[in-house]
């Protein structure tokens, strides 16, 4: 390494050789580094050297480590509110995203006792079912199953999900506009299948959204799950000091706690 700088600390000169290979094309998004021990026969250096320089690579947004798998350079990521109540197609569409879905599965279904409690009708209660894959740009990025009681919108599925927003028809045509909701947001490993819907190489991690959505006098109209690309959506939230006493988290069900 005759040719670094040693003005610098050596982790940095490591730190920008990396960088400079992806500036210039030799390293891509998504591409794989290599490993501790090959980076430090690469650079003659030692193991902590060659953490420190990807730790400040990784704090830059620059690369991503996943424990146990290696680490990768970063791909572009979406922005993603956490502070609005948005619509999917809504609110990519208002960040200059061209957003289709293929439906999976529409239909009518009977409540579980687990459905029964998150939407608040009887056990048995019709319910409709929709499971789309959510594409941007024509990029799979999102599974989302939504469940709506059916006495609030009979005859919703006579539209066509592959392309209208579920949250526009429900404003327009039932006059249930989405007003405020409850969430969860927490990050797992994708299941096989999620993996293969989501183009993704397993091990890969996912965000998965839990939403109980609400109208402005309380009726429930949505619960869904949801289950992001970690690797293409960046959250935003605005937080301001809260003065109250306590705060209270409940954690809401999982998938493996309805089954």
């Amino acid at each position: 390494m005759a040719e670094l700088n040693q003005a610098k600390p050596l982790y940095q000169i490591i730190a920008d050789t990396i960088l400079q290979k992806i500036n210039d094309g030799k390293l891509l998004p998504g591409d794989k580094l290599n490993s501790e021990s090959e980076l430090c026969k690469i650079y003659s250096v030692g193991r902590n050297t060659i953490r420190h320089a990807i730790t400040e690579l990784v704090n830059l947004g620059i690369l991503k480590t996943i424990h146990g798998v290696g680490t990768f350079v970063e791909t572009d990521r979406y922005i993603k509110t956490a502070e609005f109540l948005y619509g999917f197609s809504q609110e990519m569409s208002l960040r200059g995203k061209t957003v289709s879905s293929k439906v999976l599965d529409a239909k009518i279904i009977n409540a579980d006792p687990f459905l029964s409690r998150r939407l608040h009708i009887q056990l048995g209660a019709e319910v409709v079912f929709l499971n789309r894959l959510r594409l941007m740009d024509g990029e799979p990025t999102t599974l989302e199953r939504a469940y709506l009681p059916h006495e609030y919108c009979p005859g919703i599925l006579e539209n066509d999900f592959s392309n209208n927003s579920l949250y526009e028809i429900l404003a327009t045509k039932y006059k249930m506009s989405p007003d405020h909701a409850e969430q969860e947001i927490e990050a797992d490993l994708a299941t096989p299948e999620v993996a293969k819907l989501l183009n993704l190489e397993s091990p890969a991690v996912v965000l998965i959204f839990h939403r109980e959505t609400r109208t402005r006098d309380g009726r429930v109209i949505e619960y869904v799950d949801s289950e992001l690309r970690a690797d293409r959506f960046r959250f935003y939230t605005n937080l301001k000091a809260n003065t109250a006493q306590a705060i209270i988290f409940e954690r809401l069900p999982t998938r493996l706690d309805r089954e």
